[in-house]
């Protein structure tokens, strides 16, 4: 199977490799991404913020309500594990590869490339199913007339976003920014209304909830994390030596981190004082709604959908330099190749579009699941190599493995529900 891939992938037998293994490619214009374009693909790579805090990490809360404020902690430390794996192979390796070339050095390139198959695969099929989620799922909740409209929006945003990427990467690095920033801004807004005017309970931050329920909900709220590798793929377009490029990575996805987990703990945490919100559709429009007006709340649904379609380029982004750090393609190429794939499968969609977002969500998210799992597996194998700890080295592997393995349940699970 591997040798197959590699013929399939290219051999890149003839690339230099910096300390670590990690292959190195040349990529992209001579100027380095800087700082604050790298923050925003960041913030925007995790979750994004807005959705997170006004759909999906309140919605999940629903199930333990009365702790809700203790679920979104628990869950942050939680995905503490995976961050600090990802950040330990990138004080070594900077690549364009990303989880890719992380694997590469821990274990060499045959295993390498199953990893990046699994996950290219799991991030090709999300490009293409994703906008089904946003024209038929999340748009209509916000908008109920935009059902006369979903048939056009489902051709148009794809075309919409591969426009982005292929306008160059200047261009889709300051239509992610500008996204970022502005979903950030939001769901801090939102935060402050929920924090105004629903009370905190001291029990939100309490065991209060059954510890069954409690732990569902701070593991799937952890999963949603899981994004946040994407800005690793800059790691070729970062300027400077290893150092500077390990502070830059550090300082801008730990700062888009803790930023995240700010808004999310702020929206949620109240939310243990009127469950009930938690229940709505987007429970941060009902938030906004009561509180605020309709006005308000129809931004902030319309922020979750620009939102998920923001994770939607970072994703676009990562594939493209994931495909040349193996394949020794040209980027432009590349990132036209991927934009015709989404444009070209958008019609296929509309023949059925719930039925096709099931079938491919489910081994989307196990070939995701499955190939976080086999980077972090192989860390403990990364550190000795580089004469690291071996004690925190196994101690962090136990932590992500538990957490990649748990969403490997979770995706049978809920396959099995959905059957």
């Amino acid at each position: 199977m591997t040798t197959f891939l590699a013929r399939m992938m290219g051999s890149a037998a003839g690339q230099t490799r910096p300390e670590g293994g990690a292959t190195a490619t040349p990529l992209g214009p001579a100027r380095p991404v800087g700082q604050w374009a790298f923050a925003g693909v960041a913030v925007a790579s995790l979750g994004g913020p807005l959705a997170l805090a006004a759909l999906y990490a309140p919605s999940i809360a629903g199930g333990a309500s009365s702790s809700a404020g203790l679920a979104m902690v628990v869950a942050a430390v939680a995905f503490g594990f995976p961050l600090a794996i990802w950040f330990g192979y990138a004080r070594h390796v900077s690549s364009s590869g990303g989880l890719y070339s992380f694997t590469e050095a821990a274990v060499g390139r045959r295993v390498a490339l199953v990893q990046a198959s699994l996950w290219a695969l799991s991030y090709l099929l999300y490009l293409v199913y994703t906008t089904a989620q946003i024209v038929y799922d999340t748009l209509p909740a916000v908008l109920p007339g935009e059902v006369r409209y979903q048939t056009l929006l489902e051709v148009v945003i794809p075309v919409v976003l591969a426009g982005v990427m292929i306008a160059g990467r200047g261009a889709s690095l300051l239509v992610i920014g500008l996204l970022a920033a502005g979903q950030l801004a939001l769901a801090a807004v939102l935060s402050g209304v929920t924090l105004a005017n629903v009370t905190t309970p001291a029990g939100s931050f309490g065991a209060s909830a059954p510890a069954g329920s409690l732990a569902i909900a701070s593991g799937q709220t952890a999963l949603l994390y899981i994004c946040g590798s994407l800005p690793f793929f800059m790691g070729g377009e970062l300027g400077g030596d290893l150092r500077q490029k390990f502070r830059t990575t550090r300082r801008g996805l730990l700062g888009a981190y803790l930023a995240t987990v700010v808004v999310i703990i702020a929206a949620v945490a109240p939310l243990a004082a009127d469950p009930a919100l938690t229940q709505a559709p987007i429970p941060g429009m009902a938030v906004a709604e009561r509180y605020v007006g309709h006005g308000f709340a129809v931004t902030v649904g319309i922020g979750v959908a620009v939102s998920v379609a923001a994770v939607i380029l970072v994703e676009y982004l990562a594939l493209s330099r994931l495909t040349v750090a193996v394949t020794s393609w040209p980027l432009r190429r590349v990132v036209i190749g991927i934009g015709v794939i989404m444009v070209a499968l958008a019609p296929v969609l509309l023949i059925n579009p719930d039925k096709i977002y099931d079938t491919l969500l489910t081994p989307s998210l196990f070939a995701l699941w499955l190939s976080e799992l086999v980077t972090f597996a192989v860390y403990p194998r990364f550190v000795a190599r580089h004469g690291g700890r071996m004690l925190p080295a196994w101690v962090l592997t136990a932590g992500a493995v538990a957490l990649a393995v748990y969403g490997l349940w979770t995706t049978i699970q809920t396959s099995s529900i959905g059957t």
